[in-house]
């Protein structure tokens, strides 16, 4: 349960960093505006894809994590992730020296914009689907936080569901943000941007917990020494 909320609320409140970086391709999609269904099942085709990326990113991440917990060193790590996430809020400047330069990755994201163009041209549900499952590769903070979540739980089908549950969390925001695309300015998705240090530092703060062990119920349960979850009525016997 503590997975399925922390992976929810950090979506919905992290989806307000969306409205800045995605939402210029969503206030670009080739929706069908004839009608309220026609608009609406199109953005939903979007969002489907974007969530099944992440649910599949879900899966390698958790794959290994789960190797993490077996090495039994899963809570060490789930500490040094939320170190990272508030020392890349606190410090941006250090990770304004990491340079993605490399020949692959710059290849890729070459592939990947021109990609997103050739569909944002195509008006479908099936091009809608397939701009939402390239849209959720695109380098993000948010999500690079979620997918290194998803690691701390150190399984498969945990990782999947950590990664569905975040991208269900952003549903509500990256639906309206192109149904409502009219009525949305920069000046509001400039504001909203400006939020997501805040829940960035609280998640890293949540993170650590999680790792220090304190036996507090869905914040910081106690862990055995593989990374499974003790249950508080058992711990006695």
């Amino acid at each position: 349960m503590d997975l399925i909320l922390a992976a929810f609320i950090m979506g919905l409140a992290g989806s307000f960093h969306c409205v800045g970086m995605c939402g210029p391709i969503a206030l670009a999609l080739p929706l069908n505006r004839k009608s309220n269904l026609t608009k609406t099942t199109g953005i939903l085709f979007y969002n489907m894809g974007r969530i099944a990326t992440y649910v599949m990113l879900g899966i390698v991440l958790g794959f290994f994590g789960k190797g993490l917990k077996l090495a039994g060193i899963l809570q060490y790590v789930s500490i040094t992730i939320g170190v990272i996430i508030i020392t890349s809020v606190l410090l941006p400047s250090l990770l304004k020296k990491i340079s993605f330069t490399s020949q692959y990755y710059l290849k890729f994201n070459n592939w990947l914009k021109t990609k997103l163009g050739k569909y944002l041209t195509k008006k479908s549900n099936s091009s809608l689907f397939i701009l939402g499952l390239l849209n959720g590769l695109l380098p993000c903070g948010l999500v690079w936080i979620a997918m290194v979540g998803s690691i701390a739980y150190g399984s498969i089908s945990s990782g999947a569901q950590f990664m569905l549950f975040f991208g269900l969390g952003t549903l509500p925001m990256m639906f309206a943000l192109p149904y409502f695309s009219s009525s949305i300015s920069a000046t509001f998705r400039t504001k909203m941007t400006k939020a997501i240090p805040y829940v960035m530092v609280l998640f890293g703060l949540l993170f650590i917990l999680r790792g220090l062990n304190l036996d507090i119920p869905y914040i910081s349960p106690a862990l055995s020494e593989d990374g499974t979850e003790i249950k508080s009525c058992c711990k006695h016997h």
